[in-house]
């Protein structure tokens, strides 16, 4: 997440061309989000008919989301991508906003954190650790429902406005290299044991 990601092969794999492009990386399963995240991205293409939505991950709610994209005649517009690994930073690049509508199973949400390193605007549901990830219009937007209506807003708000998108995603670039690192996690880890230890060596 260092190197300077291009995601053009991507969007040529995809056939995305310069289309704007929201993308998810998250499991396929029943508590991540997708549904909202679909029926947002329906409101979204009313004003913004080119957009695209790149959903990135495998799971067992894959066909009850092909099933809904299919009935709102979207199969053009949103594109299952399947897991991704080695690529994940191109793929990350080939987007304009990430959007991650559920927490997971240990709410780390360490995908929004990797579109951040990667320079991307997050727009997210206010679960899990996503309100202490994304700074709400500092490096993306945070979302206090589950209005389908206000995910788009909040989508386009973002892509609507290209130098809005790059001053977000550079802001959260600079957030997770201050504040994420591995060297400041570990401080916090050596911190946090070193006063345990402190604890108990004054307790009698």
């Amino acid at each position: 997440f260092k190197l300077r990601e291009d995601g053009s092969a991507i969007r040529q794999e995809f056939g995305l061309g310069s289309s704007p492009v929201v993308g998810s990386v998250a499991r396929l399963a029943h508590n991540r989000g997708h549904e909202l995240l679909i029926r947002g991205f329906r409101e979204l293409t009313r004003e913004l008919p080119e957009a695209k939505l790149l959903l990135v991950g495998k799971g067992e709610a894959r066909p009850k989301l092909e099933a809904l994209v299919a009935e709102l005649r979207l199969q053009r517009e949103i594109i299952f991508a399947g897991y991704r690994d080695q690529d994940l930073p191109a793929v990350l690049a080939a987007m304009d906003c990430f959007a991650l509508m559920g927490a997971g199973s240990d709410e780390s949400c360490r995908a929004a954190l990797e579109a951040m390193a990667c320079g991307k605007p997050v727009v997210a549901r206010k679960v899990g650790a996503l309100p202490e990830t994304v700074v709400d219009g500092e490096t993306g937007l945070l979302l206090h429902d589950d209005r389908p209506e206000l995910l788009a807003r909040a989508l386009l708000s973002i892509l609507a406005d290209p130098g809005r998108a790059r001053i977000m995603g550079a802001a959260g670039k600079a957030r997770v290299e201050s504040e994420f690192s591995p060297e400041r996690q570990l401080s916090q880890v050596e911190a946090f044991y070193r006063a345990a230890l402190r604890e108990v060596g004054a307790s009698p």
